[in-house]
C-alpha cells in the first residue's frame, strides 16, 4: 500500500510538468504535422486536405534546398569551432593564471547578452567603411569590404557571430567537467612523466566525452534554430545567401502567410533535428561510456 501511494504521489508531482510539456511541445508538433497535409485557409475559404501536395512543392522549391544547404554549412562551420574553442577556454581558465575570475567573466560575458544586442554589436563591426573591421583593415591599407552584403562572405560572417556568442556558454559545462576530474590522475601522470598533450589526449578529453556529447547536441540544435541574428543583420540576404531553415519558415508562415507550407517546412526541421540527435547519441554513446 505504501509503495502504491508513493507511485500516486510521484505522478501527482509530475502531472503539472507533463501537462506543460504536452501542451507546448507534443500537441503543437502533432497539429503541425496534420496541418502539413492541408492547404492554407484564406478568408472565408477553409483549409482543404491536399495530401502530399505541400511536400511535392517542397521537393521542387529551389529556395528550400538553398537554405537547407546553408544550414548544413552553418552547422559545420559553428559546431566544431564552438566546441574546440570552449575546451581551450575551459582549460585556460581552469589553470592557475593571474586574474582568473576576470578572464572567466570576460569569456562568459557574450552569453548573457541578448541576441538582438549581439546582432547590433556585430552589425557595427561589419558596417562597411566605418565599422571596426574596416577600420582595422584600413590601418594596413586594405580596401573596404561589405562582409554581410556579399554572397561569398555573409554566411561566414554569421558563423563568426555564433561562435563568439556560444563558445563562452559551452565553456561553463567544460569547466564544470574539468573540475570534476580527480586531481589524483594529474599527480599520477606527473609521476610517470606524462607531458601535457598526452595527458589531455589520453585522460582529460576521454573524461570530457559525456559533456562533449551534451554540448554537441545542443550546439546542433542551436545551429538550426537561429533567426534573431539573421533578422537583424541580413534579413536572409543577399539572394538568400544567409537564410537558414528556421528563418525561411518564419518568412513563409508569418510574412507570406502560407501557414500550410510553413507547417511542412517545420515537419522537415523537426525530423531533421530528431535524426541528427538520435544519430549523435547512437554513434557517440559507446565512446562516451566506454562500451
Amino acid at each position: 500500500m505504501k509503495s502504491q501511494m508513493n507511485w500516486v504521489h510521484a505522478w501527482l508531482l509530475l502531472t503539472p510538468a507533463l501537462l506543460l510539456l504536452f501542451a507546448f511541445t507534443h500537441y503543437p508538433a502533432v497539429v503541425t504535422f496534420v496541418d502539413s497535409f492541408f492547404s492554407t485557409p484564406r478568408g472565408q475559404r477553409p483549409a482543404k486536405f491536399v495530401g502530399l501536395d505541400n511536400y511535392e512543392q517542397l521537393l521542387n522549391d529551389d529556395v528550400f534546398w538553398q537554405v537547407l544547404w546553408n544550414n548544413f554549412l552553418y552547422a559545420i562551420g559553428t559546431v566544431p569551432p564552438s566546441i574546440a574553442l570552449a575546451i581551450v577556454m575551459a582549460l585556460w581558465v581552469n589553470s592557475k593564471i593571474v586574474g582568473r575570475p576576470l578572464v572567466r567573466m570576460a569569456y562568459f560575458a557574450p552569453t548573457v547578452l541578448p541576441l538582438i544586442a549581439v546582432a547590433n554589436i556585430w552589425l557595427f563591426f561589419y558596417t562597411p567603411g566605418f565599422g571596426l573591421i574596416d577600420q582595422i583593415r584600413g590601418l594596413f591599407g586594405l580596401p573596404h569590404q561589405n562582409l554581410i552584403g556579399e554572397t561569398d562572405t555573409v554566411l561566414w560572417a554569421m558563423m563568426a557571430v555564433a561562435v563568439w556568442k556560444e563558445a563562452g556558454f559551452f565553456m561553463i559545462f567544460y569547466l564544470a567537467a574539468l573540475q570534476a576530474i580527480p586531481p589524483d590522475l594529474r599527480e599520477a601522470a606527473d609521476i610517470e612523466g606524462t607531458d601535457a598533450w598526452t595527458y589531455f589526449r589520453r585522460i582529460t578529453f576521454p573524461l570530457l566525452m559525456p559533456t562533449t556529447l551534451f554540448v554537441m547536441v545542443n550546439a546542433t540544435i542551436n545551429a538550426f534554430r537561429l533567426i534573431d541574428h539573421i533578422f537583424v543583420m541580413t534579413n536572409g540576404g543577399p539572394d538568400n545567401a544567409s537564410s537558414l531553415l528556421l528563418f525561411y519558415i518564419y518568412e513563409t508562415a508569418f510574412k507570406y502567410w502560407d501557414t500550410a507550407y510553413g507547417a511542412t517546412l517545420t515537419v522537415v526541421l523537426l525530423v531533421l533535428l530528431s535524426v541528427l540527435a538520435i544519430g549523435q547519441f547512437f554513434f557517440f554513446d559507446r565512446k562516451v561510456h566506454y562500451r
